[in-house]
């Protein structure tokens, strides 16, 4: 009698606190279905960092404008010498005003159509290095690192031209071609991956024996997939931090090239010209300003590289997603 209604109060309770529920098909796959994506997590940890944030948006706007500059109404021209309607000679060292925002040269150029030409060849010399260093150096790095055959003869490649300086390359080009955009371009890229080939060769060492590389390369897994699929995927974070890093550099590369006299020819604006040829005035109080706009602009470009690139490298390590 007792274990009737024991039975019996079970039922009562158990009735009330639970409902049975019919399967659906839809609504099991969305339990378990999980909406991570590696890219919209490390944007996500990216703008964290508002100061990060606020470069990226800062260069956007610098590289748009930079861009649109020549378009606009009422630009002069960078090459273009100015004559002064009062004394009938060239224009120079005119202060900034509201005509020559920037003010100008020692020649009578306006500096403010120069510095926007100048950072649009240098920005063009640091994302041309750059993309050539990122594929050359990620696909010679993978399989300098992975297939043992190549190590031995890309490792003896590399000790010969690592112990060449760049510039004595650039001096060779400059004697081989005229000096030019193309030379001073073709020049840094001929070394330029070594750096970024080396990094990845000694982080692919690293990983390339680990459990799942060995049991794919068991299974009959292509050389290429596993580099692709199993190795380059671990390294993206400090690739895309030496990518980043890789345009400023090689923008201070032709500052200093400029400087020492085997950079751009003068006709051509560049950062490096236009800080070479401040230099040369900035002990004159009054023409500091010649040196000032472009190394400001240099200073931005770089700074904001700098920072973006280490920022984005810890965005990009899944260790800091959430």
């Amino acid at each position: 009698m007792n274990n009737a209604k024991i039975n019996k109060l079970s039922d009562g309770i158990n009735e009330s606190l639970f409902e049975f529920a019919e399967y659906d098909d839809k609504e099991a796959q969305r339990a378990g279905y999980s909406n991570y994506s590696y890219w919209r997590s490390t944007w996500q940890v990216f703008i964290r960092n508002k100061a990060a944030l606020f470069l990226l948006v800062l260069m956007t706007v610098l590289i748009l404008f930079t861009i649109i500059q020549p378009y606009l109404p009422d630009q002069k021209l960078p090459t273009k010498i100015y004559i002064d309607s009062k004394t009938n000679m060239q224009l120079r060292n005119h202060p900034p005003d509201s005509e020559f925002w920037f003010g100008t040269n020692s020649i009578g150029q306006d500096l403010w159509s120069r510095i926007w030409s100048g950072t649009r060849t240098s920005l063009l010399i640091g994302i041309a290095v750059g993309i050539w260093e990122a594929i050359a150096g990620i696909m010679i790095g993978a399989l300098w690192g992975y297939v043992r055959v190549l190590d031995r003869p890309i490792t003896e490649i590399y000790n010969v031209l690592d112990n060449i300086p760049v510039t004595i390359i650039l001096i060779l080009m400059t004697y081989i071609m005229r000096p030019s955009l193309s030379t001073m371009i073709i020049a840094m890229c001929m070394t330029g991956w070594l750096g970024m080939a080396r990094f990845v060769r000694n982080l692919i060492v690293i990983i390339r024996d680990r459990e799942y590389n060995l049991a794919s390369k068991c299974l009959g897994t292509p050389t290429g997939r596993i580099i692709t699929k199993n190795l380059l995927p671990y390294l993206v974070s400090v690739i895309m931090l030496r990518m980043a890093l890789a345009i400023p550099a090689a923008i201070g590369y032709e500052v200093f090239l400029t400087y020492i006299g085997l950079g751009l020819p003068v006709s051509i604006p560049s950062l490096g010209n236009l800080i070479n040829e401040g230099r040369a005035l900035m002990m004159v109080k009054s023409l500091r300003y010649q040196l000032i706009f472009p190394a400001i602009v240099l200073s931005m470009v770089t700074i904001s590289f700098y920072v973006m690139g280490n920022v984005f490298a810890d965005a990009a390590d899944p260790r800091n997603h959430v």
